[in-house]
């Protein structure tokens, strides 16, 4: 079954492409999120957007009407361009959180042993 799969740990190094360059950063994987988001700070950085659509996001923070655009990554080794929210991620710990919308996309397991390489 995992034969053609590629293994993600909890962290990943991951590249966002973007028109003002790109950005090897490490992100949260996390498979309960629907939806992947990415730093507002980070997105103005590379000139990410434009904003596609709103979406209603349900967070520990509470619920939110959240922006979207679309986004092209490189993650374990495959591009994938998909909508992420922008949010304020600034007092978390990691600037972009891939969510089942790529984790689907990407046929990717998680393995919560395996860490990011640095």
């Amino acid at each position: 079954m995992a034969k053609n799969r590629t293994i993600l740990g909890l962290t990943e190094k991951v590249t966002v492409f973007g028109p003002n360059g790109d950005s090897k950063i490490i992100a949260r994987i996390d498979s309960g999120a629907t939806a992947s988001s990415i730093d507002f700070k980070l997105s103005a950085k590379l000139a990410l957007g434009p904003i596609t659509r709103t979406k209603i996001v349900k967070s520990a923070s509470g619920v939110k009407r959240r922006p979207i655009i679309i986004v092209k990554v490189n993650i374990g080794g495959k591009e994938i361009e998909e909508e992420f929210t922008l949010a304020d991620r600034n007092h978390m710990s990691y600037p972009v959180l891939i969510g089942q919308n790529i984790l689907t996309k990407g046929d990717f397991l998680i393995d919560p042993k395996k860490e990011a390489k640095k």
